[in-house]
């Protein structure tokens, strides 16, 4: 009885140290993000549905969805679930805000089991609690928010040669994707598709991080917008958000949400924990025990969002 209280105590006093106001709030931002993201998959997935019946579908190249007001719905979702996660990497360092992505799984696959009549079976629920099990878990262990200063900073951090080892690496793969595989398999395996969006994804998001930090900085009365650096990052960013969704657009006309959502999460979540491990160095300072256990809640998630795959409905997804 002693050694479980003494283990509650230790529990409570990890949980708080985890989530200083910072923390916390980028918590809560991420975890509203979420929401907000994984209802617009649902919503632009009936607008694509809805554009297809009337024109070429997104998946053949067609660009009639773009009249359809459902996906413009879906897409204006998607942008405040994606304003409400910009702040949210100002707060707390991509470590805790990117895997609280895993409840726009929950989310999509939800409402995909009731708007879509897309199956969710038995362990696809089993996945579901998977996900917020492990989120809890990286949610209590996670690291604090590093100080930054100023955005020629964080253009030192960006320099440096790990992370353009790490971006050019990015570069070469992306375009090895586009130019050969898309063309041969893009419409039969959905790691093509979600494949370009995790890996431009990883870098919006440091470059995310980065133009946040700077308006931050700015409001606080320390004008980042003169350094060429804050104009360079918003360039990257607009490049690869453009990116991302041209090709999840054709990623979700292709396959079935259930399976487009846990994939893209799973892809895209390890890439952004990688870049940002390699460029911010999250990790640094804390103890052996925490990074064990973030990874352990990360495998968690990771284990969660596979039993979603292998459990989708079959008959309606085009063998991965």
């Amino acid at each position: 009885m002693g050694v479980l209280l003494q283990g509650l105590i230790t529990f409570q006093a990890e949980a708080e140290s985890a989530l200083s106001t910072d923390n916390l709030n980028g918590c809560l931002l991420a975890l509203l993000s979420s929401a907000f993201i994984g209802a617009s998959f649902i919503i632009k997935k009936k607008g694509l549905k809805r554009a297809g019946a009337s024109g070429a579908r997104a998946g053949s190249g067609g660009y009639t969805y773009l009249l359809e007001p459902l996906w413009w719905t879906g897409m204006l979702t998607m942008i405040v679930g994606e304003c409400a996660n910009f702040v949210a990497y100002v707060f707390a360092p991509a470590v805790l805000v990117t895997p609280l992505g895993a409840l726009s799984i929950i989310v999509s696959a939800v409402l995909a089991h009731f708007m879509l009549k897309e199956t969710l079976h038995k362990m696809g629920m089993l996945g579901c609690l998977m996900c917020i099990v492990g989120s809890t878990i990286i949610v209590i262990h996670a690291p604090q928010e590093r100080s930054i200063d100023s955005v020629t900073e964080i253009w030192y951090l960006a320099t440096r040669p790990a992370f353009l080892c790490y971006t050019i690496a990015v570069i070469a793969i992306v375009l090895v994707l586009t130019l050969h595989f898309v063309p041969h398999c893009g419409h039969t395996n959905v790691l093509v598709y979600t494949g370009i969006c995790s890996l431009m994804g990883s870098i919006t998001v440091m470059s995310i991080k980065a133009i946040g930090i700077a308006i931050k900085l700015t409001l606080e009365g320390t004008n980042q917008l003169v350094y060429p650096a804050t104009w360079f990052f918003s360039m990257v960013a607009i490049t690869c958000v453009i990116m991302q969704l041209n090709y999840l657009n054709k990623a979700l006309d292709t396959f079935n949400t259930a399976v487009v959502s846990p994939i893209y999460y799973v892809m895209f979540t390890t890439l952004t924990i990688v870049a940002s491990v390699i460029m911010f160095k999250d990790w640094d300072g804390q103890s052996a025990s925490d990074i064990v256990s973030e990874i352990c809640g990360f495998i968690t998630v990771l284990s969660g969002t596979i039993i979603l795959h292998v459990t989708k409905d079959s008959d309606k997804t085009t063998s991965t």
